[in-house]
């Protein structure tokens, strides 16, 4: 329950132009992914510090048609209470929230989901993280419940994590060419205020 990076940071969503100037104009909510292979769990969905990627993201959406016209939203987002994927101890909390999820899956004799790829991808990231999001959902609905009993404690408003995707970016090199830190807004209070970038069209 990390608290020691600095509590704002600008975050950018990849969006349908329309979402985009709905959102600026007029307030309405960022959409909130909650499908079952989202890594970070439920949430809205920011790039940290890389409008370029969210960019990139909605021209994606537009070209297999998701989306009409790719546009950017940029985010002040107030990490608040963060669950930090770099934090050593937000790690071994959610390696915790593992161990106990298989315990519930196997006792009820329940299937244990698994990270895997889309039909037909070349690359080994398994970009479909069915495990990851069912561990997420697991320990916040864990923490949901116990803040809900105990008002000194809080749940997790943001979840914060570094995913390594994508070829390496020379031959022999430990960086890869689509790695990035992503953010999961689960409290709308956290977004503190939203605009269009610069470079926006």
């Amino acid at each position: 329950m990390s608290r020691l990076a600095t509590s704002f940071v600008l975050g950018y969503h990849g969006c349908d132009r329309s979402i985009a100037l709905k959102a600026v104009n007029e307030g309405a909510d960022i959409l909130q992914s909650n499908r079952d292979y989202d890594w970070l769990g439920p949430g809205a969905y920011f790039w940290e510090s890389d409008p370029k990627r969210a960019q990139e993201w909605a021209e994606w959406k537009t070209s297999i048609g998701d989306y009409k016209e790719p546009a950017v939203i940029g985010a002040v987002i107030d990490l608040r209470n963060c669950l930090d994927l770099v934090s050593r101890d937000d790690i071994e909390l959610l390696r915790a929230a593992h161990k106990s999820f298989l315990s519930v899956q196997r006792k009820g004799g329940l299937p244990i989901p698994k990270n895997k790829n889309p039909k037909g991808a070349k690359d080994k990231d398994r970009v479909l993280r069915f495990l990851d999001c069912a561990v997420m959902r697991h320990l916040h609905k864990i923490l949901d419940a116990y803040a809900a009993s105990e008002p000194t404690f809080d749940a997790f408003d943001t979840v914060r994590g570094m995913f390594v995707e994508g070829g390496k970016v020379y031959a022999g090199s430990g960086i890869y060419s689509k790695s990035h830190v992503q953010i999961a807004v689960r409290s709308p209070a956290c977004i503190k205020g939203i605009f269009l970038p610069l470079n926006s069209n």
